[in-house]
């Protein structure tokens, strides 16, 4: 019997613990056990059909449509279009993004120390003394010419799409879904919003920073 169980959900295991009002908590070793030290006689396939009862009635077929499981599992997806790319601009951004791994992370001067500096970007370091200026090893790495990347990929986004900012529906209207997506600003409120992924939606065009809860 106890190899029956062992093939058992935790689930299932509880619900017959429940018919022989035993503990459930535990994991599931601790629950095979119990049930194994149960002096309880009743029938493997007695067991199987309270199981089968307690899974009917948590989930009814009858009050289940498939329509209703399609649009279940729909709600919440967007689809995420892809960007007509060229050869040569699919090697560049792949060559971008292997760069992209080698490059430091560029810090203010004295950013371990102040908070509100590790939260603001990048600053270039001024005075005859600055550590970071003079190249210290023990300070962060400067900006310079020969971290930047491939020119063809610069500016875009790591999908390959060209990002257009957009506060309305009718900017909408002058992206190129094909080579262009939309950002939406910040100040956006919740209804235009989600007027701006309705229109994006009929016009086929991606929404980079979508809110699911929109």
């Amino acid at each position: 019997m106890s190899d029956n169980y062992e093939d058992m959900t935790v689930a299932e295991l509880k619900v017959i613990l429940k018919e022989r009002d035993l503990p459930v908590s535990g994991k599931k070793a601790d629950l095979i056990e119990r049930l194994s030290q149960s002096s309880d006689d009743e029938d493997l396939e007695e067991v199987e059909e309270v199981v089968e009862e307690s899974s009917d009635d948590d989930f009814d077929d009858d009050n289940w449509d498939d329509e209703d499981w399609d649009e279940e599992e729909d709600e919440g997806h967007v689809a995420k279009q892809k960007p007509v790319l060229s050869e040569e601009m699919k090697a560049a951004l792949e060559l971008r993004s292997e760069q992209k791994k080698k490059t430091p992370s560029f810090r203010r001067t004295e950013w371990f120390r102040y908070k509100r500096l590790s939260r603001s970007g990048w600053r270039a370091p001024h005075g005859m003394d600055s550590k970071q200026r003079r190249n210290y090893k023990y300070r962060s790495s400067l900006v310079r010419v020969g971290h930047g990347k491939v020119a063809a990929a610069r500016g875009l986004h790591p999908s390959g799409f060209k990002e257009v900012m957009v506060q309305n529906t009718s900017d909408l209207d002058v992206i190129d879904p094909e080579t262009e997506a939309a950002r939406v600003g910040r100040s956006v409120g919740g209804r235009k919003r989600e007027q701006i992924y309705s229109r994006a939606d009929e016009l086929g065009i991606r929404v980079l920073n979508r809110r699911r809860d929109v």
